[in-house]
């Protein structure tokens, strides 16, 4: 029993430690959300417009509400693995990796950093693109702005890739960072604003009928499009839905072929279906913008 009482003694927090013997965290309810919108309104909100009407004004807003819900079940599912053993006093999984560490192991963890590091390298490639094209849009408007429509007003965007390269190798050497919290702070009110802006504009382009604008820019940008379609279903079955039910399976020690096993691994299995569908199309929408593509030569 002394035994016992010790080892209980030793996992509570001290001062300014927490169990596990790292910083006091001191995150709110309010910082995770900020953290959670960052991460979620992306530049992919950017590209909604366009999938959305690749669906039309039914299956659009059915199957972005459908996929929402998923995403928010297995986001649960993901938050009850943070800790293994006991969900108040087991070892914490810092990473997600970890954590794939921790319940499946083996081969699992290669698949898991490796779907990983191919999001993060394609993002940064997706989040460079954006920045590049709002950029020469900016330029582009106030060229109309001042010089009329009949000027050409053409930008070449590789020169912004270049800056915003150099900016972001700029800051990547700031040491901790990760540990900013207003950082996320303004990163939300960021993705609010450019989503805000972007329903504004589509409203006020549906309502006086310049339905062309709309039209003009899906036409400018389907190689981003596409682009994001394809970061989007690498990502979306791995890391939302597949390593979540594995590790929920692992962790329940759910009987095979028991009916919530099989609703899990069925839900798994049509979301890699369209996964695959998905990746698909914006493989073949790539590969068709690169027979016209020129490297170092995009303008907009």
């Amino acid at each position: 029993m002394q035994g016992e009482s010790m080892d209980i003694d030793a996992q509570r927090p001290h001062g300014d430690v927490d169990d596990d013997g790292k910083e006091k965290r001191t995150g709110t309810v309010w910082t995770a959300t900020a953290h959670i919108i960052t991460a979620v309104i992306g530049s992919g909100v950017l590209s909604l417009a366009w999938a959305m009407a690749q669906l039309g004004w039914v299956a659009g807003p059915v199957i972005l509400l459908l996929f929402a819900v998923i995403t928010y079940y297995m986001c649960g599912l993901l938050a009850d693995c943070y800790r293994v053993g006991d969900p108040v006093t087991g070892k914490r999984n810092y990473t997600y990796t970890e954590a794939v560490e921790a319940y499946l192991g083996g081969s699992y963890v290669w698949f898991c950093g490796l779907c990983q590091y191919v999001n993060m390298f394609g993002t940064g490639i997706g989040y460079t693109i954006t920045a590049s094209v709002s950029a020469a849009a900016i330029l582009k408007s106030n060229c109309f702005h001042w010089h009329g429509h009949d000027a050409d007003c053409t930008q070449n965007t590789s020169s912004y890739i270049i800056a915003f390269g150099t900016v972001q190798s700029i800051f990547s050497q700031l040491p901790n960072f990760h540990e900013l919290w207003w950082l996320s702070v303004v990163a939300a009110v960021m993705s609010f604003s450019y989503a805000s802006i972007a329903v504004g504009l589509s409203l006020v382009q549906t309502i006086s009928g310049l339905v062309g604008v709309i039209t003009l820019a899906a036409v400018l940008l389907p190689f981003f499009n596409s682009i994001l379609g394809i970061l989007g279903s690498v990502a979306f079955w791995p890391l939302t839905v597949f390593f979540p039910v594995e590790m929920h399976i692992r962790q329940q020690q759910l009987p095979r072929f028991s009916p919530k096993w099989l609703a899990l691994e069925s839900l798994s299995f049509v979301c890699f279906i369209i996964t695959v569908a998905a990746c698909a199309s914006s493989v073949q929408g790539v590969l068709d913008a690169l027979k016209t593509y020129k490297p170092f030569e995009t303008k907009s």
